[in-house]
């Protein structure tokens, strides 16, 4: 893991294409900004385990029919 220290206004770049800026600190939390092309998907880490979750339901629903349909 890479850890960096920035201010608010700065950035980080990731790639050529992905900018992250600090907009603001408040206490103990940090306001992002987040550039990046609209074929990347960014997301909370929450919001990502959630879809990946339903992503594995969903393949292991159909793995689950195309199984039964070949046992006939």
């Amino acid at each position: 893991m890479l850890i960096l220290t920035r201010r608010a206004g700065e950035t980080v770049m990731i790639g050529n294409d992905v900018s992250i800026t600090v907009l603001g600190v408040k206490g103990n939390q940090v306001r992002i900004g987040i550039n990046a092309p609209r074929d990347v998907a960014v997301h909370r880490e929450e919001i990502f385990e959630r879809i990946k979750n339903e992503k594995a339901a969903a393949e292991s629903k159909s793995g689950a029919n195309t199984d039964s349909s070949t046992e006939k």
